[in-house]
C-alpha cells in the first residue's frame, strides 16, 4: 500500500494539436528530428518494398526504423498529421515529453500517481478491478473503454473492432469512474521514473489487446520499460500537476539556536559533545527561569515573564512523503 498525495492531471493525453503549439512557440526539436528516424509499425509503411531494406527493432520486429519519421510525419515522408490534430502525438521520447510539460508549468506523472488515476478508486482489495471497465474479458466491453487491437492477424490484418486500425481522437471512448480518457488503450504514456535506459511506460497501446493475445494485456496494471531516447507510432504522454501546498508556519524564540530548535554540537573522536555558546547561554537562561518562576509570585491576570520573551515565525520544515515528487 502506497499514499499518493493530491494532484491534478489531464483528462486526455496531449494532442499533435497541442504539441503543435508548443513547438511553434519555442522551436523546439524533437529527438526524433535529431535522430533522423523513428519507429513505424511495418504494416503502416505507404511503400512496400521500404519494408525489405529497412532495419527493424531487434526486441520487435514488426517496428521498422523508417527515416524521417516524427511527430508530423508520423509514417515517414508523404505523410501527414493533418486530419489527426486531435489524436495523441506520437514519435516523442521521454525528453520531449518532459520539455512539453515544464513549458505548460506541469511535469510527467510518477507511476504511483498514474495508476492511482487509472484505477480511479478500485484500490482494493475488495473492489480492485482488472480493466478499466471491470472484470468482463469480451471485445464487447472492451471496444467501448479503450483503442485496442480488433482482431485478424497482428500486424497486418487489424479487424478495427472499435473503430480504428492506429491511434485515435483523444476522449472517443468512455472515461474512466474518475472521467480521465484513455486510460487504457491508444497509446503507451511515459510517466517518471526509472534509469535512462529503461524509462517506464503506462497504458498498453492499439497494438496491444485486453486478453494478451496480440502483445501486451491492456490491463489497469500494464507496464512496459523503454529507452528514454525510443520514438514510435503508439507511444505518447499526458501532464499532472501538484496543488500549492499551503505555507505552514511555528514560532521559536528569538535566542533559540535556530528555527528549527536544533542542538548544535561538535562531537569529537572519542564521541564525547560539545555544545556550541548559543546552547550553553539557552541553558544558562533556562536556569535562571526557573528560579525565576521559583522566587516570582506574579499576578495570574498578567502574562508570566517567560511569556513576553520576544518570538518570531519561521517556516515549518515539510516532510516528503512521495519520491516520485
Amino acid at each position: 500500500m502506497v499514499r499518493v498525495d493530491p494532484f491534478f492531471i489531464d483528462e486526455a493525453p496531449v494532442t499533435n494539436k497541442e504539441f503543435g503549439k508548443f513547438v511553434r512557440a519555442t522551436y523546439y526539436e524533437t529527438e526524433a528530428e535529431t535522430f533522423g528516424w523513428s519507429f513505424v509499425l511495418s504494416s503502416f509503411l505507404p511503400n512496400a518494398e521500404e519494408l525489405e531494406s529497412a532495419e527493424v527493432d531487434p526486441e520487435a520486429e514488426d517496428w521498422v526504423a523508417v527515416d524521417k519519421a516524427y511527430w508530423r510525419s508520423p509514417e515517414g515522408p508523404g505523410t501527414s498529421y493533418k486530419y489527426r490534430e486531435n489524436h495523441p502525438v506520437t514519435h516523442v521520447s521521454h525528453r520531449d515529453a518532459a520539455e512539453y510539460c515544464k513549458w505548460v508549468g506541469k511535469r510527467l506523472p510518477g507511476e504511483r500517481e498514474w495508476e492511482a488515476a487509472a484505477r480511479a478508486g478500485h484500490y482494493g482489495p475488495k473492489n480492485r478491478t482488472l480493466y478499466v471497465w471491470g472484470e468482463e474479458q469480451t471485445t464487447e466491453a472492451s471496444k467501448e473503454y479503450a483503442n485496442l487491437w480488433g482482431g485478424g492477424d497482428f500486424p497486418w490484418h487489424n479487424k478495427a473492432e472499435d473503430g480504428y486500425r492506429a491511434t485515435s481522437p483523444v476522449r472517443t471512448y468512455k472515461p474512466n469512474a474518475f472521467g480521465i480518457y484513455d486510460m487504457t488503450g491508444n497509446v503507451w504514456e511515459w510517466v517518471r521514473g526509472g534509469k535512462h535506459k529503461s524509462r517506464i511506460v503506462r497504458g498498453g497501446s492499439y497494438v496491444d489487446s485486453f486478453d494478451g493475445s496480440f502483445n501486451h494485456a491492456a490491463t489497469l496494471g500494464a507496464r512496459a520499460t523503454l529507452h528514454g531516447t525510443t520514438t514510435t507510432g503508439n507511444v505518447g504522454f499526458r501532464c499532472v500537476k501538484s496543488p500549492k501546498k499551503p505555507v505552514e508556519y511555528h514560532y521559536v524564540y528569538e535566542n533559540e539556536a535556530n528555527s528549527s530548535g536544533t542542538e548544535l554540537f561538535v562531537e569529537d573522536a572519542d564521541g564525547k559533545r560539545q555544545y556550541t555558546q548559543q546552547h550553553a547561554r539557552r541553558g544558562e537562561e533556562d536556569a535562571d527561569d526557573d528560579e525565576f518562576d521559583e522566587d516570582f509570585d506574579h499576578d495570574p491576570t498578567k502574562p508570566h515573564p517567560s511569556e513576553t520573551r520576544p518570538r518570531k515565525r519561521v517556516v515549518k520544515p515539510r516532510m516528503i512523503t512521495s519520491d516520485e515528487l
